[in-house]
């Protein structure tokens, strides 16, 4: 039997502020919760929402180390870059704060100490990678090397981004500290670790026998998780930037991020409500709805259950985790080292007014049970086609037709006829579908079930033909304008979780306030002798040159990942200086240049070498058309043996030189000289 809540607690999963967010975050994690937030609003619920930035972690101190500024500079700056983006967008956070606050640094400090008091820790020294020159233990991520698995060279200490393979730092073959360059040493040091072992069982029960009703891919990841036997876990780290560990000859110690954050969720419910957070956390009657990408489900499915359950003091385990799978972008996974991502705070710049326009694409490809695709012109085919051409037409329609018959004011329905009727229960039966849609988490048919309205009223309108009517039925043109009416209003209600900024549109067109979920699927919401104020466009076209740039900065992009991840081939061994000097180089100017026959790659230059015209045959033919290579000065090897190619005999080699991507560039002189002039 499904229990009643008095009152919910959404969180969100805490960005690191070492950059800002992208549309992978929002599609894993900040949209849905948002929908499903404000849809407990409409239904006069007790919720709030609560989030901030993850201001700790290493990922933040090699960012300041990078740019030669402190890690509260950086944390500073992001922080403002996504509370501020989070609020354009729409996200409607009751809370936005971050782990720097004093508030969370004492929360966390006393969180810490009741589990050390209570005994709930394991002390255990271990040997660690240690740069010697920085004196300091070096975390993960500040440790590079060879990978073992599929041998990239710059592999993390905690993961391969070539592979994926999770890894520890004394995995890597050839480990370099990323502070100094240096090879670092084993040392000893001492640590406290969460055994979350001791709560295999309860987390078991907990988890595959009283929530079944998970998400498959949460709870499956948990069954795997549980399958395997949980290990102790480290809750401390050698760091200078983070919550110092509250324990006596623990200098030099921070709790580890991951058991540092989700404390946030505490310390940020404690900030919004100072008096009365507890009935948030400990009520038996309250419910807490964590909202996580896939990568955090066993953080917030496992650990910090086990942290909550070893506190005590009767804090409430999460009701339901609905992690989402990943968001890719145009066919590769999203990466903010590779800037492979479309930034938020960007979009917000190039495309004003549309934060409807993302929430809506993000919503319709949300990755729920597998990874999903984002491409530039899915988002404007959705927008045209479905917003505008769609949802947009139908509510302009309305009101349009109805400042055309009866001068802006909503008219009185008269007796409904079938067609009135039908699309009225059909209205009723939508709402019971998005209702159930978004209660189970399935906020990508949810969408659809609210766009199902705007296709209804679309149909009504349609198969009506008001404007044929107004000649001899006005009654009748009534009574179909109040139905459409009717509809536009249910969009309003229907599409508010999921397009703020519309829905407030047109709540201001049709004279429309504090909207309500029960009343969503009537027709009395719309009371006649209203006046509507004039159509406007709820969305606008976006046309392909806007796509376009969008599409061209990712090829930008591209090409710069190329030219950043080339790395040079080691070096030819040694050869004596008069072995050298025995090629003879020098500069040729191109009479003639044309493809050889059936040799794709293959071009045939004639050069006029300052003593005679000699042919020479490249392998250059994919970079370079003929036509534009004529007239150029090429250096070329004039004392190489000739050599017969394709059937043309080759009297000498043109120097190129091959770039991040395998192209081939011909190598040439800066300024004309003549032909036949050395190199030297």
């Amino acid at each position: 039997m499904e229990k009643n809540f008095k009152r919910t607690l959404v969180t969100t999963a805490l960005p690191y502020a070492n950059g800002p967010v992208h549309i992978g975050h929002l599609a894993g994690v900040y949209v849905p919760a948002d929908i499903y937030t404000r849809y407990l609003r409409l239904r006069g619920e007790d919720v709030i929402m609560v989030g901030g930035s993850d201001e700790h972690g290493v990922p933040i101190t090699i960012k300041a180390k990078a740019e030669g500024v402190t890690p509260q500079d950086i944390v500073d700056r992001y922080h403002n870059i996504i509370k501020d983006s989070f609020e354009e967008f729409g996200i409607s956070f009751d809370v936005y704060s971050r782990t720097t606050s004093a508030i969370h640094k004492e929360t966390a400090s006393e969180f810490f100490r009741r589990l050390y008091d209570k005994g709930e820790f394991v002390e255990k020294t271990s040997m660690q990678l240690y740069d010697e020159e920085a004196n300091q233990f070096l975390a993960d991520r500040y440790v590079t090397g060879e990978c073992p698995h599929c041998h990239n060279e710059r592999a993390y200490g905690d993961q391969c981004e070539a592979c994926g393979t999770s890894l520890n730092a004394t995995d890597l073959i050839n480990p370099k500290s990323a502070i100094t360059g240096n090879t670092p040493v084993l040392k000893e040091t001492r640590h406290w670790y969460l055994p979350l072992d001791k709560w295999e069982n309860n987390l078991r029960n907990w988890i595959l026998e009283g929530h079944k009703e998970w998400k498959t891919n949460v709870y499956g990841q948990c069954k795997s998780w549980l399958d395997m036997g949980l290990q102790p876990r480290a809750v401390s780290r050698d760091l200078d930037w983070g919550v110092q560990v509250p324990v006596e000859g623990a200098d030099g110690k921070v709790l580890y991020v991951w058991f540092d954050a989700p404390i946030g969720y505490i310390s940020n419910t404690k900030e919004l409500l100072p008096d009365s957070w507890q009935r948030y956390w400990k009520d038996p009657e309250s419910r807490i709805i964590n909202f996580i990408g896939k990568d955090n489900i066993v953080f917030h499915c496992i650990v910090f259950p086990a942290m909550l359950s070893a506190y005590g003091d009767n804090y409430q385990l999460p009701d339901n985790v609905p992690a989402n799978e990943f968001l890719n972008l145009e066919g590769d996974k999203i990466s903010t080292s590779r800037n492979w991502a479309v930034w938020l705070h960007e979009y917000l710049r190039d495309m004003p007014g549309k934060q409807d326009v993302l929430r809506y694409v993000l919503t319709a490809n949300a990755p729920e049970t597998k990874d999903n695709d984002f491409t530039w012109r899915d988002f404007q085919a959705r927008n045209n086609n479905e917003l505008v051409a769609i949802l947009g037409n139908f509510v302009n329609r309305a009101i349009v037709l109805t400042h055309k018959y009866f001068g802006g004011r909503v008219p009185a329905a008269g007796t409904r006829q079938t067609a009135d009727t039908d699309v009225l229960k059909e209205l009723s039966e939508i709402k019971v579908s998005l209702s159930e849609n978004l209660d189970t988490f399935h906020f990508r048919e949810a969408l659809k079930d609210a766009m199902n309205i705007a296709r209804l009223g679309n149909k009504y309108l349609q198969e009506t033909e008001p404007w044929k009517l107004a000649k001899t039925d006005m009654g009748r043109v009534a009574t179909i304008l109040n139905t459409a009416l009717q509809i536009c209003a249910n969009i309003a209600i229907a599409f508010e979780p999921f397009l703020p900024f519309m829905s407030a549109k047109l709540c201001r067109m049709l004279g429309l306030e504090n909207l309500r979920w029960d009343i969503l699927g009537t027709d009395g919401i719309m009371a006649a002798d209203v006046t509507l104020q004039p159509a406007e466009l709820l969305f606008e076209k976006i046309e392909d040159e806007t796509i376009q740039a969008q599409i061209d900065r990712l090829e930008r992009t591209k090409e710069e990942n190329k030219i950043n991840s080339f790395k040079a081939t080691p070096q030819a061994p040694d050869v004596e200086f008069d072995t050298f000097m025995k090629a003879d180089l020098r500069v040729g100017t191109v009479l003639e240049c044309k493809k050889v026959p059936k040799a794709d790659k293959l071009l045939q230059f004639l050069i006029d070498d300052g003593l005679e015209k000699r042919t020479i045959v490249s392998g250059i033919a994919k970079y370079y058309a003929p036509e534009d290579l004529v007239g150029k000065q090429v250096c070329f090897i004039a004392n190489l043996a000739p050599r017969k190619l394709k059937g043309v005999v080759s009297q000498g080699m043109i120097l190129s030189a091959e770039n991040a991507d395998g192209s081939l560039v011909v190598i040439g002189p800066t300024a004309p000289v003549v032909p036949g002039a050395q190199v030297k």
